[in-house]
């Protein structure tokens, strides 16, 4: 430890593994991060992105106050004065047109906040049905199956890889992303003991990653195709009679009838159009049902296509056809000790999903969880008529670079009457706003990664109190979420925050008294209300929700039970436990059972049987993740971008040589919608046919505050993917698989002779 320097524990907010971090502080001054060695999740492991919170909160770069653009540019003023700005401008939109007229964006870092996940839901009680989010151009596939099979959309099946004796990958890099819908800290340690215990590690992807690397075996498909070779597995667990469900059995419908939707799916059928051999996909499928314990999962790379819903109805199908859901080395279901969506009301019942009961106004196309679909945002901007969103707000977001064909959407916010954005910069998007509020930094804050704990591969509990304090004129967000909702609501620009926090824990407080199955059930809202006395804001909260969760204290009738106290006391986290059996108990569904013959999911075999009659492009672009980047926003450090240049075209050979391409040459990259010029890499880490760029780029648009990241620009690979290419079950665009043309770019001025 640096001499002077006292230790401050907290967990690593800036994506998904949750690791431990040990910042030392002297004089008020971060002087080290490092990881936690004693921390009871990750016990040291810390990736690079972790070491950069003191960069982030000292990056000259980030927004400290509130700016207003005024003639086109912005210029800082108070805070009494932006409330001021929401109250002439924003409020008026709502009053004459009504609360759709108002949209919501959150962004990736609005999940790894807890503030921003609470308050939220104020915010969207007083905005109409126009919420957007940047999952909607992730996982909303998988979400959408969890919802309707379990009946809670944070119900992820993850591998419990610590246990298992295979794993199968399919589009999903853990190396390089940490891990995603499957929390975990050191996924390479976790996969090496995976084959130190004799296991194996099966990697299908098109393109032979760093994590296909450390696997036992790396098997290339077309992209897209992934619902055709999962179909083509279920196909022959079901005709060489290896379905055996297990305990989990008893509690499905529905198997018999996706055996027969699935019989026309033989992997000859298949393989042609997924380019894996019919006698791999055969024993593969043998392979799973013969290992003693095998874990199925499908990301991102599954989520990004044309058949994204489908595929992720098929995982479940292999997965609960092989007897591996819900048990030791299987896919199984997290147990968070606060505000998880499948541990309070009645066990095993619940009331379901609400998947399509709300569609967008221009493309009908289906809503889930208060959300509709990010790809929808420009038309529903730029379409006029009533329910037509004349106003915005983005909270941690920046979609001109998240959501397709960005270029549209910009032009789109530019129509907008009024935009506030809750954020930390200046980026691609808030450059568009009339107003930015900023946001503390992550050091500023305290974290309990409330979303990630919910599909965490073991039970924890952790707790992290600020480490720096808030200057003078800095806000908590929380108090920023409800100052904007006051103001929607008419409350005018002296809107009492105090009164409307206490008025959202008092609703919890209700709702937890009101739990016919809940702890604390009969009991005062006021009692627990004053047992929660002096906590304000976000801390107020998740002490009672984990008072009265699973493992709490429920205000003294479980002695030793969880609270805030006690995680303060356990700076380093509370190991709560392996990954339990938990069907039919977690089950939130009306019927109290998995129903697998869900008529949109079976239906859209229809579509997966004309797909395997038409012919591949010659080319199609995908994504990648790489460990030191983290979507759009953390490319403003300088540790995270130094070094070799990673925003590249990786082209394999033979489509190189047919097209004259050279490594360390530009080519221009066309699709449908637009054109880039990119550098390119040569490499046989691709499938032939298949060329990628990293997502998260193109710093190159004017009006942005972003020094190192505008050095190191790149290009905005989403610009390539149009948005009328969505899966129609879920509204999630068509990122990967998109069809390009390649051609060797002619030479720059620097370049010229």
């Amino acid at each position: 430890m640096t001499a002077g320097s006292s230790p401050h524990f907290r967990t690593c907010p800036l994506c998904e593994a949750t690791c431990g971090l040990q910042v030392e502080v002297a004089d008020g001054v971060v002087t080290r991060i490092r990881g936690d060695l004693d921390d009871v999740f990750s016990k040291g492991y810390l990736c690079p992105k972790g070491s950069t919170l003191k960069a982030l909160h000292d990056d000259p770069d980030r927004i400290r106050t509130p700016l207003h653009k005024v003639d086109g540019e912005f210029r800082p003023i108070s805070w009494s004065e932006a409330l001021a700005l929401l109250d002439e401008r924003l409020r008026p939109i709502v009053v004459e047109h009504g609360p759709d007229s108002v949209g919501v964006y959150s962004g990736n870092p609005w999940s790894h906040n807890y503030e921003t996940i609470i308050y939220t839901s104020m915010l969207y009680g007083a905005v109409g049905k126009n919420r957007f989010a940047a999952a909607t151009v992730d996982q909303r596939p998988r979400e959408i199956v969890s919802s309707v099979h379990f009946g809670v959309r944070t119900a992820f099946p993850v591998p419990d890889i610590d246990r298992t004796d295979l794993l199968v990958l399919l589009g999903s890099d853990p190396i390089e992303s940490n891990g995603s819908l499957a929390t975990a800290p050191d996924w390479p340690g976790r996969m090496a003991a995976i084959r130190e215990r004799g296991g194996r590690v099966i990697v299908i992807d098109p393109r032979r990653s760093k994590t296909a690397d450390v696997a036992d075996e790396h098997i290339p498909l077309v992209p897209g195709t992934d619902a055709a070779l999962l179909a083509g597995v279920a196909n022959v667990l079901f005709a060489d009679g290896l379905v055996a469900p297990g305990a989990t059995g008893e509690h499905v419908d529905g198997l018999a009838e996706a055996a027969a939707a699935l019989a026309p799916f033989t992997p000859e059928s298949v393989a042609p159009w997924c380019g894996v051999a019919a006698s791999r996909i055969r024993s593969l499928a043998h392979e799973i049902a013969a290992a003693p314990s095998a874990a199925v999962h499908g990301r991102l790379g599954t989520c990004l296509q044309d058949l994204a819903t489908l595929s992720a109805w098929l995982l479940d199908v292999v997965n609960i056809a092989t007897g591996n859901l819900d048990r030791p080395g299987g896919v199984m279901f997290a147990r968070p000790a606060a505000l998880g969506l499948n541990t309070s009301g009645r066990p095993g019942v619940g009331a379901g999903s609400d998947y399509g009961l709300v569609r967008s106004r221009v493309r009908d196309l289906p809503g889930a969880f208060q959300q509709l679909p990010a790809v929808c945002m420009a038309e529903e901007i730029e379409t006029p008529g009533e329910g037509q969103v004349r106003a915005l707000i983005t909270i941690a977001g920046n979609p001109v670079l998240s959501v397709p064909d960005g270029a549209r959407l910009a032009r789109a916010l530019d129509s907008l009457d009024f935009i506030v954005a809750v954020d930390i910069y200046l980026n691609e998007t808030t450059r568009h706003a009339d107003l930015i509020l900023p946001a503390p930094s992550a050091l500023q804050r305290s974290h309990y990664d409330v979303a990630y704990y919910q599909f965490s591969v073991r039970n924890i509990a952790n707790y992290s109190p600020p480490i720096l304090p808030l200057a003078a004129d800095e806000v908590p967000e929380w108090r920023t979420l409800l100052a904007i909702t006051g103001i929607l609501q008419g409350q005018g620009r002296d809107v009492d925050v105090d009164a409307m926090d206490d008025g959202l824990a008092a609703l919890f407080a209700q709702v937890a008294v009101a739990d016919e199955h809940g702890p604390v059930h009969g009991r005062g809202a006021g009692e627990l209300l004053d047992a929660l006395h002096p906590l304000r804001g976000p801390e107020r909260i998740l002490d009672l929700a984990l008072r009265t969760g699973p493992y709490g204290d429920a205000f003294g009738t479980r002695p030793g039970g969880l609270s805030l106290a006690l995680l303060r006391d356990h700076p380093h986290g509370i190991d709560l436990g392996a990954l339990v059996p938990r069907i039919p108990e977690m089950l939130r569904t009306p019927t109290g059972r998995i129903d697998l013959a869900t008529p949109a999911f079976v239906g859209d075999l229809d579509r997966l049987r004309q797909r395997l009659t038409e012919p591949h492009p010659p080319l199609v672009l995908i994504g990648r993740r790489h460990l030191r980047s983290n979507n759009s926003w953390q490319h403003n450090i300088t540790t995270l971008v130094k070094g070799k240049e990673r925003c590249t075209l990786l082209v394999h050979p033979d489509d190189a040589a047919r097209r004259g391409l050279l490594n360390g040459n530009r080519a221009v990259v066309t699709s449908a919608v637009a054109s880039l010029v990119v550098p390119v890499e040569v490499t046989d880490r691709m499938l032939p046919g298949v060329v990628s760029l990293p997502h998260g780029w193109g710093h190159d648009l004017p009006g942005t505050a972003l020094t190192v990241a505008s050095a190191h620009a790149g290009v905005n690979a989403n610009l390539l993917a149009g948005t009328d290419a969505v899966d129609p079950l879920s509204g999630n665009p068509h990122l990967n698989g998109v069809p390009v043309e390649l051609t060797p770019a002619p030479p720059s001025e620097e370049e010229q002779p």
